[in-house]
């Protein structure tokens, strides 16, 4: 998909299960196409060549990957500027059909971006870019109310010149014109949009967080206020310090900043929650069937993750299967993050003996996961590191993210998983021939007739170093 937006023009081609697509490549050019309109209301010039010379590489690359289905769309600078169809004309010159979003459109497909994410959101989703900002109300998987509004982060600097009282001032009227907040006060924000996750990327910088993930980041709306103070405090070179910052980004915090603020107030909003899947996202969700959306994002990404780096035939359902009986007390939330790191039971195994520990660690917490917050995927990574035999007292520290107690029991997913690892050898056959269960404090590994061979040291050691786990006494029972 090649995005045309107002501060960048981006191609990203994506591959794998449509509910779960995983980016294969990602480029952008910060052609800036929205900078002149608050000067004379068109493209300049030089912005336009800059995203033309970016739009002819992303046509020929796409064609030479093989993409089977290029989408192009443009938002508020094309669609605002006097000489847009100009542009639109020069980039079919180059191959390219251009779909031109009304501010509806984009709206509705931000809002679908935070639901292919976050399908129980339940709020406002508010995509913030170079030229418009968009609200859209999310509820129940579905897209309501949606606006567009002149406010994106390019004219935010005329609007605030004098001050931020007249700024929120302006904005209110603005709101109120287009019949909101009617009905939609008190509700959380899901922040879209490149600006909104720099100042995600500061705050996580000011509150040191251990596991700087922008993707379900939640900022309280306490937070805003040092996030002002830093947006001012702080000099450009400082802002542009802090890792994955670009320049662009940094120059236009504290204008990001005042926005999110006057909509907090504005809104009564109680916190905000980072979306890192948006417009893109949003679109190809939308082309969805029912029965597809319906699927879990995370299962599906694990699932593909998992089919694509195993040893053997995949078999990580099996496995969630065959543990299960060891763990039928726990929350619907734990058990899918359970299933997941079943899933991807197998995905570290081509690293360095060494570092396998630390491979299924990177991956449960770094992974591009959708519909999983900071807590999930600390325990997902917490089961994957058991699993993969790291020293338990290795496992980084997450602070008070995770509770002891689950992050306790995460461990016994891993050494769970372990356990049916060595016994079957990576392949799902010996599965259905065997079973574990905790019975009167007991845990009991059962192998049928024809398959007790299938115990031995490694087995029985396994077996023990879980029971210690679960607090209960190991036993091997040949059936």
């Amino acid at each position: 998909m090649i995005d045309i937006g107002s501060n960048s023009v981006r191609i990203v081609v994506y591959e794998g299960p449509a509910r779960a697509p995983a980016v294969i490549f990602n480029e952008k050019v910060a052609a800036g196409l929205g900078r002149g309109l608050a000067v004379d209301g068109r493209i300049a010039p030089e912005d336009a060549e800059r995203g033309l010379v970016a739009l002819r590489r992303y046509a020929l690359l796409a064609k030479h990957m093989d993409v089977k289905d290029v989408q192009c769309v443009a938002t508020a600078a094309v669609r605002d500027a006097v000489n847009g169809p100009e542009f639109i004309q020069a980039a079919a010159e180059a191959g390219l059909a251009i779909r031109l979003l009304s501010g509806e459109e984009e709206a509705e497909a931000a809002g679908y971006g935070v639901l292919a994410a976050i399908p129980e959101a339940h709020g406002i989703a508010v995509d913030l870019g170079g030229g418009s900002l968009e609200l859209a109300e999310v509820s129940e998987g579905k897209v309501g109310r949606r606006a567009s509004f002149p406010l994106g982060v390019l004219r935010l600097p005329a609007l605030r010149k004098d001050g931020d009282q007249a700024f929120e001032r302006a904005i209110r009227k603005m709101l109120r014109a287009a019949g909101w907040p009617d009905g939609l006060t008190g509700q959380p924000l899901y922040l879209v949009g490149g600006s909104w996750r720099a100042l995600s990327r500061l705050d996580l910088e000011l509150t040191r967080d251990p596991l700087a993930v922008l993707d379900q980041h939640t900022l309280p709306r306490s937070a805003l206020r040092r996030l002002i103070r830093a947006s001012k405090r702080l000099s450009f070179e400082e802002l542009r310090a802090i890792p994955g910052m670009a320049s662009n980004r940094a120059a236009s915090l504290p204008d990001a900043a005042a926005l999110l603020a006057a909509l907090v107030n504005i809104l009564d909003v109680p916190e905000m929650t980072v979306s890192s899947s948006g417009l893109r996202e949003g679109l190809l969700y939308q082309a969805l069937d029912a029965e597809t959306r319906a699927q879990d994002p995370l299962i599906v990404a694990a699932e593909f993750e998992g089919r694509r780096l195993a040893r053997f035939a995949p078999h990580g359902r099996a496995i969630a299967e065959w543990i299960a009986p060891l763990f039928d007390d726990e929350a619907p939330a734990d058990s899918r993050v359970r299933l997941a790191a079943s899933l991807l039971s197998d995905v570290a195994w081509s690293a360095n003996p060494d570092f396998r520990a630390e491979r299924g660690t990177e991956i449960g917490l770094h992974g591009n996961w959708r519909s999983i917050d900071i807590p999930g995927r600390i325990l997902l990574a917490r089961a994957l590191y058991a699993g993969f035999g790291g020293a338990d007292a290795e496992f980084p520290v997450m602070g008070t993210l995770v509770s002891p107690e689950r992050l306790a029991r995460a461990r016994q997913w891993g050494l769970a998983i372990r356990l049916a690892q060595r016994l079957t050898g990576g392949v799902e056959a010996p599965l259905k021939a065997s079973g574990v269960a905790l019975v009167d404090g007991k845990l009991k590994l059962c192998l049928d007739a024809g398959w007790h061979h299938l115990a031995g040291e490694s087995v029985e050691r396994r077996l023990r170093v879980l029971a210690h786990a679960l607090d209960a006494k190991p036993e091997l029972v040949l059936l």
